[in-house]
């Protein structure tokens, strides 16, 4: 008999039960109750009495009080986060303010952000449009300045201003919103970027570490957006990570990863999370100089999930595996699905148009050494 069930959790008003998001969700929760040894019990309902614990698969970073709400007390109740504070869910955690008595949301933490200093690229958060003024100003002696909202996606919400003079028109193309809420950031914008994905799942007995790289693609409309991931992940710690071979910048980056990630759960108290992600760039400033630095965190389910969890899947088959290779890919339009992936969604969803998203998984070294020499 089950010990337990695993419940999805989300505004479904926005994620609705046919979308390709809420099917993926769903494989997750799915494939998450059998390594928990679960029973899967779908959608979340306050009014159903479960028998046995409950385990969350959470559409996005739970805030405390919601976690309070649904009894989350430590990171093996939930596939994700909980954060006390809703800034530490976005982008403006990872940056200083111009100064200290700047406006900044309850919770803010002047010392977490001299912690990773060396972990992110030079850039400030603000919370006040002149405070967003005094950064740009800041940023643009050092070169060009990337501008960005606290909850962008996928390169949304953002402009790269190149001189003080084309602040003001530029900024009218940003959807700023209340800023006393949500906040900017400002970021020194960098050239020949390439973004690295590092994280760290832990789900029952079992963790895994990994780094890996994004893969572009068109969707139904022409428009360039995110086609999936390629992830090489070892059992064990981001110190298991560090010792199989690495190119120089992927070390960089889970070095970065690793210090922010420290640093986070050092300096905020309440802060927990089973699912943890970063996105760590590495390109050229404006100066030809090469910086490298975590843009964002994710603590909640994301792209890479699927991979995450077939990962853990083989790891847990084959008790003497210790590293793999998965990626996630996203197809539009017609597609045929190689025989050994699993599906998380085929069809036509209402927003994108026809889909498919699959994971596949390779269990030989030699995968994973292909693909850290395919980054070199």
């Amino acid at each position: 008999m089950p010990r337990g069930t695993v419940v999805e959790y989300g505004n479904t008003k926005h994620r609705p039960a046919g979308s390709h998001d809420a099917a993926s969700r769903n494989w997750v929760a799915a494939a998450l109750a059998v390594l928990t040894g679960y029973e899967h019990g779908g959608e979340y309902d306050p009014a159903k009495r479960y028998r046995g614990p409950l385990y969350f698969v959470p559409a996005d970073t739970v805030s405390a009080r919601d976690a309070r709400k649904l009894n989350l007390r430590k990171e093996t109740d939930l596939f994700g986060g909980v954060v006390p504070y809703p800034f530490l869910a976005t982008k403006t955690v990872s940056h200083p303010l111009v100064t200290t008595d700047a406006a900044a949301p309850r919770g803010w933490s002047h010392d977490f952000a001299l912690h990773v200093q060396d972990a992110v690229l030079f850039g400030y958060s603000a919370f006040a449009k002149t405070d967003m003024r005094v950064a740009i100003e800041r940023v643009l002696e050092r070169g060009f300045a990337r501008v960005k909202t606290a909850h962008g996606i996928g390169g949304r919400g953002q402009i790269v201003i190149e001189r003080a003079g084309d602040m003001e028109a530029k900024l009218k193309r940003l959807a700023i919103g209340d800023m006393a809420r949500t906040g900017l950031v400002v970021e020194q914008h960098l050239e020949e970027v390439e973004t690295y994905s590092v994280g760290r799942v832990r789900v029952a007995d079992l963790e895994a570490s990994y780094w890996g790289t994004q893969r572009l693609t068109e969707n139904n409309r022409g428009h360039t957006v995110y086609g999936g991931s390629d992830l090489t992940l070892v059992r064990g710690d981001y110190d298991a990570l560090l010792e199989i071979e690495l190119p120089a910048a992927v070390r960089q980056a889970v070095l970065q990863a690793r210090a922010y990630e420290t640093a986070a759960f050092e300096t905020f108290p309440g802060l927990y999370a089973s699912r943890r992600n970063y996105d760590v760039a590495r390109g050229r400033t404006g100066d030809g100089h090469w910086r490298s630095g975590v843009l964002e965190q994710s603590w909640r389910i994301g792209g890479a999930s699927a991979a995450e969890v077939a990962a853990l899947q083989r790891f847990r088959a084959d008790p003497d595996l210790e590293i793999v290779r998965a990626s996630t890919f996203e197809v539009y339009g017609e597609c045929e699905v190689p025989k050994n992936a699993q599906v998380q969604f085929q069809g036509k969803d209402e927003q994108v148009g026809i889909l498919t998203k699959y994971s596949m998984v390779e269990h030989d070294g030699s995968a994973a050494r292909a693909a850290a020499d395919s980054s070199r």
